[in-house]
Parts: structure tokens; sequence; C-alpha cells
């Protein structure tokens, strides 16, 4: 069994190949993660797809293949050339697949270092896949360590502190634009979490906001969770409001380009729209009177952060491979302790066989019994202890797996599947995270 990560993110892939790649509703995911673990080197698979990355965590049989089914499947679906895809794709292995997700896990890898929603949809992603059947034991194990490391890179940095996200980088681009300003009026379509994030950002900057939402009860709903007054339009009113409104965020499931060329009139002043979705929720417009940004367009904010976050991200990097050493030194020992377990209990076999072969020769009393198997199992647990010890530590090395299996075949020992079970990782069992 291996472990490998296909990866296309804001660092190897443009936002026009990303949103290509996006997959905008579970029906999506749950078709494409069917046909990719039907293919005889895939055994589990997880699917994560963000504004800023599209990335596949699997339990493979062999990672070559593995890898190139996925990329050659992503490519049909995309209409992508193959080797196109071949050349972007970041492709991680084993070790280092494991250090990836854990840097993922921990927004070392985020387009916002530090931001506050990676873990959530990585979760997010981990339980759909458990409750489709898409994973199992094997994945379930990493992302428990990867959530574990998460949050131990929260507890030992400051990365973890403020309010990071791609909403609040795009509310701090517009603060920096209309700084001086007053009374300015920002659009929210749709009332989804990126936009509730959009809203809180907004308001704390000063900004006035409407929400704008096919579904005008949940844009309500929204609107009346915030102690600030929040105006709420109809969807009907979309046109009238980007040709009257200086500001404007998007960030919804679309599939498709919610604003039009057709759409867009000329105006007397400068209006600055922020498309925070991908695939992306405007067309490419041009207009003299109109600036869009899209997420790839916030790097300059985002250097700034990374900069500003550079020691907190030195020691989290330090966690993310203490914790990769910690993760696999962990899995060894899942295979040594059933090895052990039987060792023990094979000694057992032979210690009631033998004391019930001397009673009934007569070569001990009934009465002695008790005390002789007593004796019998203190020798075994004495002489076991050492190897045993041994066992263990040596399972933590590179010559792990060659030990434990010449002790398994030495011994005629068995695998234990209801003792590898015991280990499966809390949040395969937690439907509720």
């Amino acid at each position: 069994m291996e472990y490998l990560i296909v990866s296309f993110t804001h660092k190897n892939t443009d936002i026009q190949t990303r949103e290509k790649l996006a997959f905008s509703n579970d029906l999506e995911k749950e078709m494409f993660l069917k046909t990719i673990v039907e293919h005889p080197s895939i055994n589990e698979a997880i699917l994560i797809s963000t504004c800023n990355r599209v990335e596949f965590i699997l339990s493979v049989n062999q990672c070559k293949d593995s890898g190139q089914h996925i990329i050659a499947m992503l490519a049909k679906r995309s209409n992508i050339n193959l080797k196109e895809l071949l050349g972007r794709a970041d492709i991680y292995e084993n070790e280092g697949a494991i250090h990836h997700l854990f840097t993922v896990a921990s927004s070392l890898d985020s387009l916002v270092v530090g931001e506050t929603q990676i873990a959530g949809q990585l979760k997010d992603s981990f339980k759909f896949s458990i409750e489709k059947a898409f994973s199992g034991q094997k994945l379930a194990r990493v992302m428990h360590y990867s959530f574990k490391c998460a949050a131990r890179v929260r507890t030992a940095t400051s990365l973890g502190t403020g309010s990071v996200s791609v909403a609040s980088t795009a509310v701090a681009k517009a603060k920096e634009l209309y700084n001086g300003i007053d009374n300015v009026k920002a659009i929210v379509i749709g009332a989804g979490e990126m936009s509730e994030l959009a809203i809180k950002h907004l308001l704390k900057s000063g900004f006035e906001v409407i929400i704008c939402s096919r579904n005008l009860q949940k844009a309500k709903t929204l609107a009346n969770s915030f102690e600030e007054n929040i105006e709420v339009e109809s969807y009907d009113k979309l046109e009238e409001l980007l040709n009257s409104k200086r500001l404007l965020f998007t960030a919804t499931s679309a599939p498709y380009p919610i604003i039009k060329c057709n759409m867009v009139k000329k105006c007397g002043f400068q209006r600055n729209w922020f498309d925070i979705a991908v695939p992306r929720d405007i067309e490419d417009i041009n207009s003299n009177d109109l600036n869009i940004y899209s997420v790839d367009d916030l790097q300059g904010i985002v250097d700034e952060n990374v900069v500003l976050r550079a020691d907190a991200a030195k020691i989290a990097y330090g966690i993310v491979g203490k914790i990769t050493i910690e993760f696999f030194s962990w899995i060894k020992t899942l295979s040594v302790e059933p090895t052990i377990k039987h060792l023990y209990l094979s000694a057992d076999e032979i210690i009631e066989r033998k004391i019930n072969n001397a009673l009934k020769k007569g070569f001990i009393k009934l009465e002695d019994e008790k005390n002789i198997h007593k004796l019998c199992k203190t020798i075994v647990s004495e002489f076991l202890h050492k190897p045993s010890s041994q066992l263990r530590e040596v399972s933590k090395s590179m010559e792990g797996d060659i030990v434990l299996g010449t002790t398994q075949n030495l011994f005629g020992l068995k695998e234990d599947s209801d003792m590898l079970n015991k280990y499966k990782c809390e949040h395969a069992l937690d439907s509720t995270i």
C-alpha cells in the first residue's frame, strides 16, 4: 500500500485551468470518485476542490499507474490537453504525500498562509468520501493525523490568530482602493459561507452591504444574523445593482459565469469587482470604468501576508516535519502489535497443551495445575519481553518491514485484522464532522 497525492493549485495552475478542473457540486465529485476507485490500483480516494486547489488524496497499490490514470481522466473531463496537465501536476508519493497533506491542513500551502478555511474544507471532503464509501481505514488514519498536525500548528504558532482568508484578503484590497471614501456600498452575491465571510470583513472595514441572491429567504436569514443593518435585494435586481454601485463581491458555486458582458453598462464612476469564485462568476469584460479582481490577482497582499507570517511559518514547517515522521512510526507499530500479540498467544497455546498432556499422563497433580500455569506464563512473559521491545523499536527503522516479516515467518504468525481495526481514525467513526 502506498500514499499518493495528485495536486493542481494556485502554485502550478492558473485560474483559467483551475476553473476547468473544478468540481462545482457533490454529484460531480461522487461520479468522478466512483470511477477512480474502480481502477485496480486505487483503493481509497478523497477529492478536495476549492478556489485555490483541486487535489486527490489516495491510497494505492502502485503510484505511477494511479497518478497517470487520474490525470488522464481529468484531461478527458476538462477537455484540457493531457500533456499540459501532466506538465502542471504536482505528484507526491508516500512520505512526500503525507508531508504535503499535513502542510495543506496546517494552511502553509494556502494562497493566504494561515487562512482558517482549509481544515474545515478537508474535513468536509473526508466526511463526503467516508459517507460514499470511497475512503476507509487507510486514509482515515492519514486524515486523523493531518487534523492533529493542524491543531498542533495552531497551538504552537500565531498562524491561527486573526481572521485570514481569500475573502478577508479581497476586502483588504477594497479597503485600500476606497480609503478615505465614506458610505461605499458593497454588493455581495450569494448567501453561502464565502459570502458570509466577505460580509463579516466588509462590515468590520466600514462598508455598507447589500446581499443579492437567488435564494431570497436564505439571504434574509444571513442578513439577520448580523447586528448591522444589511439590505437584501432579489436576484432580478442584479443588473441594476451592477450598474449603480461601486463595489461587488461574488463567490457563488455556479458552474458558469453569472455576470455576462451584456449586463454591464457604462457609468460615470469607477467600479471594482472581486470575483473569488472558481469557476469564476464574471466573464472577461473590457470596460474603462471597471476593474475585475480574481483570486490570483490578490498576490500583492498575499506576499505581504507571507512576509509577516514568515517566522511562524518556519516553526510550523518544523512541526509538520516532526509529525510526518511520527505518523510513519505510528503506522509501523500497527503491524508490530498484532505480531507481538500472536507471539504471546502462540506461547499460551503451547502452555495449555503441554499442561493438559502432563495432567493426562500424571506428570503433574491436578491441585498443582494453577501454580504451574502461572509459573509458565511468568517464564514466557520474561522471555518475550526483550524481543517484544526490540520489535517495537526496530519497527520504526527502515529495516522494520523486513524484520517483522522474518519474525512472522519464523513463528508462523498470522495478521490480526481485528487488532488493526482498533486503530481506525476517530473521524471515520464520527459522522458529525
